[in-house]
């Protein structure tokens, strides 16, 4: 009988070694816990890149790195004045900066608009008008430049027009025209109609004395001034206006009798 019981105790305990019973968890402490059968602790994850060399040789590919982003900066740097506008830092070291872009990385295009905030362009224009009594009567210079420019101080939301038209026509005109005012190529006379008749049609907005008989001609001009250096630079400029003046222009039938008014 006892050997009946145990046996009996051995099958229908807990399993361990030889079929005995585990020893007993003292009163008062938490039983461990195991890890489900077929698990395993989750091993850390291979180290990958930088993180996988060595100490020495993460120093020294941290080097490499930093005088690869320093290169870099450089470069970009040498390129950006070698097409920048001049500058106190060109003036003083364009040479060691053509020697660095030139030939291998020679820029063929331009980063900036000619002379940025450094030329104040303006389009100036004249007519000779045949008043109601039959008299001819020539106007002073009429600023068109700045009367748009007082049409945008203070606007919020001011028009393309007024920002562009008249600037694009004198742009479209000097890249059709040579410095001796005679058009370059077929373009050149479209462009001096285009600004004849919008120089035309502002001065019958604008100008009393056009807005009392016809315009027969018009003369238009450019005045160029240099914007004043800051006064840390030390750089000296005249401060005198460069003209360019066209000659006249008769205006046609259709705009003199106020085609574009």
């Amino acid at each position: 009988m006892d050997a009946y019981d145990g046996d009996s105790d051995a099958r229908q305990g807990p399993e361990g070694p030889s079929g005995t019973r585990p020893d007993p968890v003292p009163a008062g402490e938490a039983c461990p816990e195991q890890p489900p059968l077929g698990t395993q602790e989750p091993s850390a994850p291979p180290r990958s890149g930088v993180a996988a060399l060595s100490p020495r040789y993460q120093v020294g590919a941290a080097l490499a790195l930093a005088l690869v982003a320093v290169a870099a900066c450089v470069h970009l740097g040498m390129v950006f004045l070698s097409v920048a506008p001049a500058n106190t830092v060109t003036k003083q070291h364009g040479k060691a900066i053509e020697e660095w872009v030139y030939p291998e990385f020679e820029q063929n295009w331009k980063l900036f608009a000619p002379n940025p905030l450094q030329q104040n362009i303006a389009v100036q224009v004249r007519a000779d008008v045949r008043m109601r009594d039959g008299t001819m009567t020539t106007t002073g210079w009429n600023d068109l430049s700045a009367q748009d420019g007082k049409a945008i101080d203070g606007s919020l939301l001011p028009s393309h027009t007024v920002q562009n038209e008249l600037r694009r026509a004198w742009d479209f005109f000097v890249s059709t025209h040579g410095t001796d005012n005679r058009p370059i190529g077929l373009r050149g006379s479209l462009s001096e109609q285009y600004l004849r008749r919008i120089v035309v049609m502002r001065m019958y907005e604008g100008d009393a004395t056009s807005e009392k008989g016809t315009i027969e001609r018009v003369q238009v001009r450019s005045s160029t001034t240099n914007v004043p250096p800051p006064d840390w630079s030390g750089e000296k400029v005249p401060d005198t206006p460069v003209y360019r003046v066209l000659p006249w222009w008769t205006v046609t039938a259709d705009e003199a009798d106020g085609g574009v008014r």
